[in-house]
């Protein structure tokens, strides 16, 4: 068994996810490597994508939400898609990758590789490959039901409907959940985490996730705290957006109990730190904090499916929103002030996310592959 990951640079958790899968495989003894998928097409192409997408989200929701709406609506039609052909015009050029260097499972945690794949399978189906779809946010995405894929790994039994009504045979879909990276599994005591971290051991600390790309109105949503929520101490993780950091560092330059954080691959520790969260409705990284169990509420998400991620938590009680920055600090000071509303988060946490995703997807394909069942097999 040999295993190619492909992913895509449109936004972080597509990564994330392909990497957490890639350490179970490399944990048994098994070659793994991860690929951006667009690289097929050209770099160039890739870092135009991956700009369009995160400048757009940033600067232009409503076209955003526009563009979001029109794939929604065009994956409903007869003829192959736009994005189908548009991944099929390097299915070549990665075929030609995949037989070179002996890849015989791949695993595809975004839209565009499992639409080349689907090209492959149609232009070669004498190749023998074990292909994985597998799902970051909570809800189907376009073009999904015209893929060709042996397995689909979904986020939760109860999005299993909705997989299938896209066109997805239901016996090809497992709920495994979404795969998140190892140090999310370890849990560090909130005092040990502070102290590592150089963090006052003691008071409220709120931890404020804007996404790799630093997106939403963290600004309104500081003002909102420190008038909700005043003796809390409040860390903002700024992602890769350089101006958002140098605009926050401005404006609150006086303010001791706001601290804007530059970069960091230490995540997970800050996650044991803090007492909430709040975050972006992203799919990855929502996963990540109900594995670390920390109480959260949603901010504004990125039009499209990052909606369906905060409603889908909300419905389940793990997480709490608002429309407004004041709304949402309003949640966090209830959830503050009730220690057993935190707790029943957690616990619902607990029995709604699966944290071993990353091992169980592993586990199946290799299942798959030692067997060398057809894909027709029912999970």
């Amino acid at each position: 068994m040999k295993v190619l990951i492909l992913s895509c640079n449109c936004g972080e958790g597509h990564n994330s996810a392909g990497k957490a899968v890639q350490e179970q495989f490399l944990h048994r003894g098994i070659p793994c490597e991860i690929r951006d998928t667009l690289s097929f097409e050209s770099e160039r192409a890739s870092r135009f994508v991956g700009n369009v997408h995160t400048k757009s989200a940033l600067y232009a929701p409503r076209l955003f939400a526009i563009g979001t709406q029109l794939a929604e609506r065009e994956s409903h039609g007869n003829r192959a898609s736009v994005c189908y052909r548009a991944n099929a015009s390097y299915a070549g050029r990665l075929y030609r990758y995949i037989s070179e260097n002996g890849f015989d499972t791949i695993v595809m945690p975004h839209i565009f590789p499992t639409e080349a794949l689907t090209c492959i399978r149609r232009r070669h189906p004498e190749a023998e490959l074990l292909t994985c779809f597998i799902a970051t946010d909570y809800a189907c995405v376009p073009f999904l039901g015209e893929t060709d894929a042996d397995l689909y790994c979904i986020p939760h039994e109860y999005l299993r409907h909705s997989f299938a009504e896209s066109g997805i045979p239901a016996h090809k879909i497992a709920a495994t959940g979404i795969p998140v990276r190892e140090r999310f599994l370890s849990h560090a005591e909130k005092a040990e985490a502070r102290a590592r971290l150089g963090l006052p051991v003691e008071g409220q600390l709120l931890l404020v996730m804007t996404g790799s790309m630093g997106y939403g109105n963290v600004e309104a949503l500081l003002a909102a705290l420190r008038a909700r929520i005043p003796a809390a101490h409040v860390l903002v993780m700024g992602g890769n957006n350089e101006r958002l950091k140098r605009t926050l560092r401005t404006e609150f330059a006086t303010d001791t109990q706001i601290s804007v954080l530059d970069y960091t691959n230490e995540v997970s520790l800050y996650l044991d730190a803090a007492d909430l969260l709040f975050t972006k409705p992203g799919g990855l990284s929502s996963t990540e904090a109900a594995v670390k169990g920390i109480p959260m509420v949603h901010t504004a998400p990125i039009p499209g499916w990052e909606s369906d991620n905060a409603a889908f938590f909300e419905a389940l009680g793990l997480s709490r929103t608002g429309d407004t920055p004041l709304l949402q600090a309003d949640q966090a000071a209830l959830l503050l002030a009730s220690p057993a509303a935190m707790e029943r988060m957690r616990e619902r946490q607990r029995r709604e996310i699966n944290p071993h995703a990353a091992e169980d997807i592993s586990a199946l394909l290799l299942e798959r592959a030692e067997a060398d069942v057809p894909g027709e097999r029912v999970i």
